[in-house]
């Protein structure tokens, strides 16, 4: 990897890890567009820079995270799934980074988060509760559906947003939660990553990883700040229309 590319596939990290259109998508179609190949450095690459992204998160929410610890046995009871079904599958998910499988992900998805606005909106749900409010029950409703996202192109921030909301959480809620269940989630893999793949890092991977952090963390504090203001007044059916444009996009024009 050049450093072009590095600080561009760092953008995309950081611009769509909290966007419900799929960062992991975005990287394996990115990686593609650049002829970069899924080596397994690139694949380690692009797993621990979302670890930028997340410090984004951790800054952005300090205060919270430190006052506010009624919040964590929520968070930990979301984490199990997601955790126990990566520790499990964790040399089939790094290995299953098909472009292909990535397409079909972001279009049905977009069809899906475009159909599933549209069913809360009509059962009306109260959407009204907190975070503090939820019962461990529908912690782990959320976090299984976090879980569905280990499917290249689904996208973590959707599924637990929309998951979020299923159980009752206001929109900003859920949105909040899923940055929030984001932190222990990607440090975990980070973690898990780093201590399989280390040893095999040279002195310019680990400069370039470096490089990678900074730019994902950078980017994706800004991506934060902006989605926190979209979602107060539009629904997620916005990025449903632009997963189905991008993955026929793609189809048509690249593959």
């Amino acid at each position: 990897m050049s450093v072009l590319q590095t600080l561009i596939l760092s953008i995309v990290e950081g611009i769509t890890e909290f966007l419900p259109i799929s960062s992991t998508g975005h990287l394996i179609l990115v990686s593609e567009l650049l002829s970069i190949s899924q080596t397994e450095f690139v694949k380690s690459f692009e797993i621990i820079i979302q670890l930028g992204a997340i410090m984004a998160i951790v800054v952005l929410y300090f205060n919270k995270l430190i006052e506010n610890k009624k919040i964590y046995p929520k968070i930990l009871a979301a984490f199990l799934p997601s955790a126990i079904i990566g520790f499990i599958l964790y040399k089939f998910i790094k290995q299953y980074g098909d472009s292909r499988i990535v397409l079909v992900s972001l279009f049905i998805g977009g069809i899906l988060l475009i159909i599933l606005e549209k069913i809360l909106a009509k059962i009306k749900i109260k959407n009204d509760l907190t975070i503090e409010e939820l019962d461990l029950k529908s912690c782990l409703l959320v976090g299984l559906s976090q879980a569905i996202s280990m499917i290249p192109g689904v996208s973590r921030a959707a599924a637990t947003i929309i998951g979020g909301m299923s159980v009752g959480l206001s929109r900003s809620n859920a949105v909040e939660f899923s940055f929030l269940l984001a932190v222990p989630t990607m440090a975990a893999a980070t973690g898990l990553d780093l201590i399989k793949s280390y040893q095999y890092f040279s002195a310019q991977d680990i400069k370039l990883l470096i490089l990678g952090f900074i730019v994902s963390f950078t980017s994706a504090k800004i991506a934060v700040e902006w989605l926190i203001k979209f979602m107060k007044n539009h629904s997620l059916a916005a990025f449903g229309v632009y997963r189905i444009i991008l993955a026929i996009a793609f189809w048509i024009f690249i593959k």
